[in-house]
């Protein structure tokens, strides 16, 4: 018992030693972060005084600010440029012309494949033959049936062209000349049918061969001699035909880029596999949005090229905004405080090269450049290098 005693002290005192451990963890932590907060706003302070004294002391004693040390920096004179922002997705490229062979009829067993995989076909040429016995015998006898209608006309005929005769000569009666004519007008609509069924049974019979419906390389022939072939048969049973002269990038892009492409917007395709870039713009913008992905499909046309294949990586870069006269700025010279987004500038003020903070309200990023809404104008001289240690007055050089 005492055993058990001493263990379950021992557990207590450890659970209390971990819980206040992580108390005194999170204490730290937040102390830590009140100081930085409280340095921060004191840093924005002691700036303002720096500055106020600064100017007081240029006026009182112009020969000590003369030699005030000028910290050297590297600066760039902004200027209007083009501006675009892209949005980068991962798609992937398609055939425009991709066969799946079906037969034209309900398949059956096939008897003779006359292509094999990495074959080139052309538009109609004959794939594999079917099993047409059962076919062929009612063509066979679709057409002994013509025939026999065909004898029985020409027995009707020579029958009307006698009654006629006779009735011409005042032999027997109307009643038998009409009637011979009835049956010869009924036996060449039967024989008109029968013609018609014929060729029905010619066409079931033709099912019976497959052809491509386009031209391009046999990419896939998965069936054999002996196996049935349908259009609902086994799963990955055919063969699959992709013509790669016509080749589009299908790519899904989020919903909330929805206003801002449309068809005709210029995208920029890179294939890393074959190391290659094509410029194009976009075909097919979907009209609506996938219910699971919450983006919407687009198609850029690409020409035709030999080291492409359908299914490869590519890479989108569609263009969604655009400014001919931006203001940009390399990003690594943003800085923040807590009054928000600044930039250093050089200013001459009284013959001197000296630092001012500048606010700035920012658009798009492109790469590593950052758009410039409000803050800077053209002519104004960015402080590029050597600008994290300045302060607001201080004086600088470029040489």
């Amino acid at each position: 018992m005492k055993r058990y005693l001493a263990t379950g002290l021992a557990a207590v005192i450890m659970l209390s030693s971990c819980s206040s451990s992580s108390k005194d963890k999170n204490a730290a932590i937040n102390d830590k972060k009140a100081a930085l907060e409280k340095l921060k706003g004191e840093q924005g302070k002691l700036d303002e005084k720096i500055k106020t004294l600064e100017t007081d002391l240029n006026k009182l004693d112009p020969a000590s600010s003369n030699a005030q040390k000028a910290k050297l920096v590297a600066v760039q004179t902004l200027a209007p440029s083009e501006f675009s922002h892209y949005i980068d997705l991962q798609g992937k490229i398609d055939a425009e012309n991709i066969s799946y062979v079906t037969p034209r009829g309900p398949g059956g067993l096939v008897k003779a494949i006359y292509v094999k995989q990495g074959d080139f076909v052309k538009k109609g040429q004959l794939l594999m033959k079917l099993d047409d016995a059962i076919a062929r015998q009612s063509v066979v006898a679709a057409k002994e049936g013509m025939q026999s209608i065909r004898t029985q006309l020409a027995y009707a005929k020579n029958i009307y062209q006698r009654q006629q005769n006779l009735w011409e000569q005042n032999i027997g009666t109307e009643v038998q000349v009409i009637t011979a004519k009835n049956n010869v007008a009924t036996l060449e609509n039967q024989l008109k049918a029968s013609e018609e069924n014929v060729k029905v049974y010619q066409e079931q019979q033709n099912t019976s061969n497959v052809h491509s419906d386009v031209s391009g390389v046999a990419d896939v022939v998965n069936i054999k001699v002996g196996e049935t072939f349908s259009a609902a048969g086994a799963a990955g049973l055919g063969i699959k035909i992709v013509n790669t002269s016509q080749l589009k990038v299908i790519g899904n892009i989020p919903e909330n880029y929805l206003g801002n492409v449309s068809k005709g917007t210029p995208v920029i395709v890179q294939v890393p596999d074959v190391n290659k870039t094509f410029n194009s713009t976009l075909s097919f913008v979907g009209a609506s949005i996938d219910a699971l992905t919450r983006g919407f499909v687009a198609e850029a046309k690409l020409p035709s090229d030999g080291a492409l294949r359908p299914n490869q990586i590519a890479l989108l870069k569609i263009k969604d905004y655009a400014s001919a006269n931006a203001i940009a700025i390399p990003v690594s010279t943003l800085q923040n405080d807590e009054k928000g987004k600044f930039v250093m500038v050089a200013v001459t003020e009284n013959g001197k090269l000296v630092a001012r903070k500048r606010p700035v309200n920012i658009g798009f990023l492109n790469s590593d450049m950052l758009e410039i809404k409000t803050g800077l104008k053209a002519g104004d001289v960015l402080i590029t290098e050597g600008f994290q240690s300045l302060y607001e007055g201080q004086l600088i050089t470029t040489q």
